[in-house]
């Protein structure tokens, strides 16, 4: 039987939305007004927004070095895999099956239930009214729908999907663009905002929330990564996945510095603090309750973008851990007719699902942010062992000082986000490990199966 393989038919701009629409999710819309909570200092707050945006760019040129020279699917998986020892890609394909991709699936589906709801809260008096479903139940059926229509979308084809994808992302950037056009158009906000506010605490309690506010800021940034993953399935891939990560994350980078500096721009700091839809609040404060409305209603389609780049990714990592062996034996099927990872996109829309009606993923954005801040440092790491055994591979300018940067500030915001979220870090840290007898299982059943 012949081998069952991805089609490289993704080219450079495809694969650049792929990384930005991955990137601009739910967190640039939520978390800034968390992050004055802990902060209290705008400039403190934008300042670490770039930082962030340093390290993801510092983690995209690694990246496209190492997808230069490893241009198959799987990201870290096959990264890791290759560099070290299966175990070590396995465990990262591990805790994105877990977490990496099925929870920000849910989160984004159910963003976008909460900014829809809100916008339009007539629509949950008028279905418990019509069909006595409450109001939490009514966003969970808007997520759930929002899930089975993309993964209808994806499952259909890569081609196709890319097509949508590319749609989506667009828009999202125009609706960015005019959210900054007529914010600082306005005239009405007060770039004396930028000087009010207090200060973190002194000592290591005011570097814990450094640490933690990094890791929140970096959940945001997460998807400079993204085409890495569908390394097998991109055009003249020495080129072109570089390429992606690094405009993809340059892009990304001042879209968020802008919208920050829009936040702070149209509202008090004071009155930024814990405000989940801040996105909405800036707007209504430059320009009124209907504004606030209207661009609540534009975010919450904005995350399908984000959703849909997510069920895209995610398959292709299980797909390839499952052609290795480490994973179930179905999960390597490719559809005959659409040529995607069929069971691998199913599996990961049942899991979706199984958060969204469960709920429990908003309980572990902090364990996901530890979770998925440990693999890319061994990858990035990995890069001098690249360099020593493949001395033919791509060389991206930088290195090492965009190497040591990325693992520097890597390693320090686990430190801290351990030391001030001790209970989630140590669930996260539990999680990999508990993966390691799982890697031996499906190891030893792959060896049986081959013997046979």
């Amino acid at each position: 039987m012949a081998e069952e393989t991805l089609e490289r038919k993704l080219g450079l701009f495809p694969a650049t939305n792929i990384v930005v629409a991955n990137m601009i999710g739910a967190g640039i819309f939520t978390t800034s007004g968390l992050l004055m909570s802990g902060l209290n200092n705008p400039m403190l707050m934008l300042i670490l927004w770039a930082v962030g945006g340093i390290i993801a760019l510092c983690g995209a040129l690694s990246y496209g070095e190492l997808g230069a020279a490893m241009p198959g699917a799987g990201g870290e998986y096959l990264f890791l895999s290759k560099l070290y020892h299966p175990v070590f890609g396995f465990l990262s394909g591990w805790v994105s099956f877990i977490v990496g991709f099925s929870a920000p699936i849910a989160a984004s589906a159910l963003g976008f239930s909460e900014y829809f709801t809100r916008a339009a809260p007539g629509l949950s008096v008028w279905i418990q009214e019509t069909v006595l479903m409450g109001p939490d139940m009514t966003k969970k059926v808007l997520a759930v729908s929002v899930i089975l229509i993309f993964t209808f979308i994806h499952y259909r084809g890569i081609k196709y999907g890319a097509r949508i994808q590319n749609a989506l992302t667009l828009l999202k950037i125009l609706l960015i663009v005019i959210l900054l056009t007529a914010g600082f158009s306005s005239g009405r906000g007060d770039f004396s905002n930028f000087a009010q506010g207090g200060s973190i605490p002194s000592g290591l309690a005011g570097w814990k929330t450094i640490g933690l506010s990094l890791m929140w800021i970096m959940f945001a940034y997460s998807g400079w990564n993204a085409s890495t993953y569908l390394g097998a399935e991109i055009r003249n891939p020495a080129k072109n996945l570089p390429g992606s990560l690094i405009y993809g994350t340059a892009i990304v980078m001042i879209l968020y510095l802008g919208l920050n500096i829009l936040y702070v721009y149209g509202i008090n700091p004071e009155k930024m603090k814990g405000v989940i839809s801040v996105g909405g609040l800036a707007m209504g404060s430059l320009f009124g309750k209907p504004s606030e409305v209207l661009f609540s209603i534009l975010i919450s389609f904005a995350l399908f973008s984000s959703l849909s780049a997510f069920i895209i990714i995610g398959p292709r990592v299980y797909y390839s851990m499952a052609k290795d062996g480490l994973f179930f034996r179905s999960a390597a099927k490719i559809h005959k007719k659409f040529q995607v990872p069929s069971n691998s996109i199913l599996l990961q829309c049942l899991i979706s699902l199984v958060l969204v009606l469960s709920g429990t993923f908003e309980q572990v954005l902090t364990y996901m942010g530890f979770a998925l801040g440990i693999f890319p440092l061994l990858a990035v790491f990995g890069i001098w062992r690249l360099r020593k055994n493949n001395p033919g591979a791509v060389r991206i300018k930088g290195f090492p000082v965009t190497q040591l940067v990325y693992m520097t500030a890597g390693v320090l915001i686990l430190i801290l986000s351990f030391l001030e979220r001790p209970i989630e870090s140590s669930i996260a840290l539990v999680t990999v490990f508990v993966g390691i007898p799982f890697y031996f299982i499906f190891k030893k059943s792959s060896e049986n199966n081959s013997s046979r």
